[in-house]
């Protein structure tokens, strides 16, 4: 996944993590993107999925994230 297209996303789809039906865990974002002037390559998007499941995107597990419209 390319920084700049998660910068704007909205919605993302988990690589490799299923619902119970077979589908894609999909999450949304709960938050604005945290960028760093001393670490330009390191990000954080919070995301959540459902009521109480909260996350967040970093620069180490972004290739599990896909962004979906």
């Amino acid at each position: 996944m390319d920084r700049n297209d998660i910068r704007f996303a909205q919605n993302f789809e988990h690589v490799s993590l299923q619902n119970a039906d077979g589908t894609p865990q999909r999450w949304r974002r709960n938050g604005k993107t945290q960028l760093w002037k001393t670490r330009p390559s390191d990000f954080r998007i919070p995301i959540k999925r459902g009521l109480k499941e909260f996350h967040n995107i970093t620069q180490l597990n972004a290739q599990d994230f896909e962004v979906i419209s």
